[in-house]
Formats: C-alpha cells, sequence, structure tokens
C-alpha cells in the first residue's frame, strides 16, 4: 500500500473576506473530491483570506500512480477556472 499526500499552497488574490474564500474553496475541493477521487482540505491558514493551504490524500498499490495523480490534482487547479493560483506545492509518497 503507498500512500501520498500533497500539500498546496494557494494564492487568492480576489478574496475581500473569509466569505469570498469559502466560496472559492468549496469550489475547488467539491471538484477535485469528485474528478479525482481523492481526500482534500484545508489544513492551515484559516484565517487568512488571501491565502490558503490545502491537504490532499491518495492511497493505491503504486509509487508511480499516486505520483501521477497528485500532479494532474495540482495542474487542474493551475489550468482550472478557479479564482486561485498555485504558490507551490509539494508532493510526498509514503
Amino acid at each position: 500500500m503507498v500512500i501520498g499526500v500533497c500539500t498546496i499552497h494557494l494564492d487568492l488574490p480576489g478574496c475581500h473576506s473569509l466569505k469570498d474564500k469559502r466560496r472559492i474553496l468549496k469550489s475547488i475541493l467539491a471538484r477535485l473530491g469528485n474528478d479525482f477521487n481523492i481526500s482534500v482540505a484545508e489544513v492551515e491558514r484559516n484565517d487568512a483570506w488571501q491565502h490558503a493551504v490545502l491537504g490532499v490524500a491518495c492511497v493505491s498499490s503504486d509509487q508511480g500512480n499516486v505520483h501521477r495523480l497528485l500532479t494532474k490534482v495540482v495542474r487542474s487547479i493551475e489550468k482550472g477556472r478557479f479564482d486561485a493560483q498555485v504558490a507551490d506545492y509539494e508532493i510526498e509518497v509514503v
């Protein structure tokens, strides 16, 4: 069993309140969960209006599949029509 964890740092330049941030993150979390069958949640910077940190986790039997899937998740945020920009990310395979 291989476990993959990805930490994604997002910039949310269009947010002017926590309500704006929650609206954007709710859309991102729902889309990622449905499209990739992964677990995803906001894990840090909960009170910062224009920044968020997402934690993404998946399980597979192959290390290559885990890394490819998590890379696709990051790319989908970068290319998606979200009001968010990927500032940094880190993939860890256990």
